[in-house]
């Protein structure tokens, strides 16, 4: 019964560190920006002059 216990007290610490990082992720404007990745795979990346030889 001891171990239940145990590996519910583990199980959220682990569940508030990811909330915790998910929550950091937020307010560091890590998905503020949700159009560019998906067309910038549409674009053609410019070429650098050695690229073109």
């Amino acid at each position: 019964m001891t171990i239940i216990f145990l590996l519910i007290g583990i199980s959220l610490c682990v569940a508030l560190t990811f909330l915790g990082a998910f929550l950091w992720a937020v307010r560091s404007g890590q998905y503020e920006d949700d159009y560019t990745p998906s067309v910038r795979v549409l674009f053609d990346d410019e070429a650098t002059p050695d690229e073109t030889a």
